[in-house]
C-alpha cells in the first residue's frame, strides 16, 4: 500500500463559522440538532484518508492543495492509499478508528446511506449554502439535478459530488459534442507485429489470430522477460479507461455503462434496460470466454488493480491493452505501440462505444463523526469547486501542466514534447503524477 503522511497548510484559527453534524443519521459525540450547524470552530488540524492515483507521489507538496489549505486556515495530515484502499477503509470504520474525513474513496449511495444513518458520516446539508460553501452552493442552484443525485432517500447529503460536463458547448459551440465519445483506447505492440510479419488487425477475429501468434512466439522475451511471461492481452473488468468494454462494440454495444450505473442503461423512452441480460451480451461473453480459456487474455483480469496492470505493461509483457495514453501505460516500450482502430465484430458490426460522461459521483468526500469542526474543513473543500482549482487538481498546476492562456482565455496544456523536454516524461505521465482525486 502506498501511503503518504505530512502536514500541509497554515495553522490559522477561524472565527465566526458554524458547523453541523449528522441531522438525519444516528447519534455521535459531536452531533447537534438535526439540520442545525455545529458552532465549534476550534479544530484547525485535520486527518484525511484519501484514494490516490497509482502513479502519484502523494499530496504532501501539492502547491494547489497547500494554497487552499492556507486560505482556509487549516492544516491537513493526508493518509493516501492506491492499493487496498477499500480494505483499509473498512478496517478503520469497523474499528471506529475514524479520520476526520474520507476523500476519493468511492463510496456507493448504499454505503453513504448506511454510514450516514448509523452516525459514522455527518449530514452535509446544513453547510451547502451561501454562508459555508458558496462555490458548491452556486453550482447546485444552477444544476438541481446534481443536488438531487447526491441527496439520499432520507433527505440527507453524506458525500460531496464529483462530475464533469466536458464537451464543445464549453467552448462556445452551438451544438454540444461530448468528448467521452470514446472513453477507452486500445493499443497493440506494432514491433511484435512487424517481427512476425503481421498487419494491424481491423476485426476481432483478426485480433484473435494475432494474440495466438504473440502467445506461441512468446514475444515478451524480446524485452528480456523470462520464457512464458508473455501476456497477449490484458485489461480490467468494467474499468473506466482500462476495461474490456471497448471490444464489446463489435457485438452491437454503442453505449456501455460498465462501472458507473451497474449495467443499467436509461433508454430514450424513459425505461431502464439491464444490458447484461441482452442476447448480444451473452454472445460477447461466450466469444471472449474462448479467448480466456486459450490463454490469450490475462488470467488476472478479474482480480488485478491498476498498479499491477500498469506494472505488467511497463515491463513489456502485454501485447494488447486499453488505456488513454500509450506513454503512461507502456513506459520505456511506448514507442513500440500504436492505437488499434475500431474493430469490427464477428458479423461485421462496426460500432464506437460512447457514454454520457460518467454521471455524478456522490461519494467523493464524506466527513465523519470524529470531526469537531466540519465547517472549517468544508471551507477548504469549497475551494475544490472553483473552476481553475478543479482543472489544476485533475491535471496539474498552472506553470507545470498548464502553460498559459490563449487569446480567448482558454488554458493550454503542456504538449508531450514540452513535457518530455522539461520533465522527462509524457504529458499523460505528468498528469497521473500530479492529479488529485476528490470532489470536482
Amino acid at each position: 500500500m502506498k501511503t503518504s503522511v505530512k502536514r500541509i497548510g497554515a495553522l490559522v484559527a477561524l472565527a465566526g463559522l458554524t458547523a453541523s453534524l449528522a441531522g438525519c443519521g444516528g447519534g455521535n459525540a459531536n452531533q447537534v440538532e438535526p439540520g442545525v450547524a455545529n458552532t465549534n470552530t476550534d479544530q484547525t488540524e485535520f486527518n484525511i484518508i484519501s484514494g490516490i492515483s497509482a502513479l502519484s507521489g502523494g499530496y504532501d507538496d501539492n502547491p494547489v492543495l497547500n494554497e487552499m489549505a492556507e486560505n482556509a486556515g487549516i492544516s491537513i495530515t493526508w493518509e493516501t492509499m492506491s492499493d487496498s484502499l477499500s480494505e483499509q477503509v473498512n478496517i478503520r470504520i469497523a474499528g471506529n478508528d475514524l479520520p476526520d474525513a474520507f476523500n476519493a474513496v468511492g463510496f456507493s449511495n448504499y454505503d453513504l446511506t448506511n454510514y450516514g444513518q448509523d452516525g459514522t458520516f455527518i449530514d452535509l446539508t446544513p453547510y451547502i449554502n451561501e454562508e459555508y460553501m458558496p462555490n458548491l452552493s452556486k453550482i447546485l442552484d444552477e444544476h438541481p439535478d446534481i443536488r438531487a443525485a447526491i441527496t439520499m432517500d432520507d433527505g440527507c447529503i453524506y458525500g460531496l459530488p464529483a462530475g464533469e460536463q466536458m464537451g464543445t458547448a464549453g467552448v462556445g459551440k452551438a451544438e454540444d459534442y461530448n468528448i467521452y465519445t470514446i472513453p477507452q483506447y486500445s493499443m497493440i505492440n506494432k514491433t511484435w507485429l512487424d517481427e512476425l510479419g503481421l498487419e494491424v488487425p481491423t476485426t476481432l477475429d483478426e485480433l484473435h489470430d494475432v494474440l495466438v501468434a504473440f502467445k506461441e512466439n512468446d514475444m515478451a522475451t524480446m524485452y528480456g522477460n523470462d520464457a512464458g511471461q508473455t501476456i497477449p492481452m490484458s485489461f480490467g473488468i468494467d474499468q473506466w479507461c482500462w476495461g474490456q468494454n471497448i471490444y464489446y462494440a463489435g457485438f452491437g454495444f454503442t453505449n456501455w455503462t460498465n462501472d458507473v450505473c451497474m449495467d443499467l442503461q436509461l433508454q430514450p423512452d424513459g425505461t431502464v434496460n439491464f444490458v447484461s441480460d441482452d442476447d448480444n451480451y451473452r454472445e460477447a461473453l461466450e466469444y471472449f470466454h474462448d479467448w480466456f480459456t486459450e490463454g490469450l487474455i490475462d488470467q488476472e483480469v478479474f482480480s488485478q488493480d491498476d498498479t499491477q496492470y500498469m506494472a505488467k505493461c511497463s515491463q513489456g509483457r502485454v501485447g494488447v491493452a486499453t488505456w488513454w495514453y500509450i506513454e503512461e501505460l507502456m513506459g520505456d516500450h511506448s514507442d513500440d505501440y500504436v492505437f488499434l482502430p475500431v474493430l469490427d465484430g464477428p458479423d461485421g458490426t462496426h460500432n464506437v462505444t460512447v457514454r454520457d460522461g460518467g454521471g455524478i459521483n456522490s461519494g467523493s468526500l464524506s466527513i465523519t463523526s470524529a470531526c469537531e469542526s466540519p465547517a472549517n474543513l468544508l471551507k477548504f473543500y469549497d475551494q475544490w469547486y472553483i473552476p481553475e482549482n478543479t482543472m489544476q487538481l485533475q491535471y496539474g498546476p498552472i506553470g507545470t501542466y498548464f502553460t498559459g492562456q490563449d487569446e480567448n482565455g482558454l488554458w493550454q496544456s503542456v504538449t508531450d514534447e514540452e513535457a518530455k523536454e522539461k520533465f522527462g516524461k509524457s504529458a499523460g505521465e505528468l498528469k497521473s503524477e500530479l492529479e488529485v482525486a476528490g470532489p470536482s
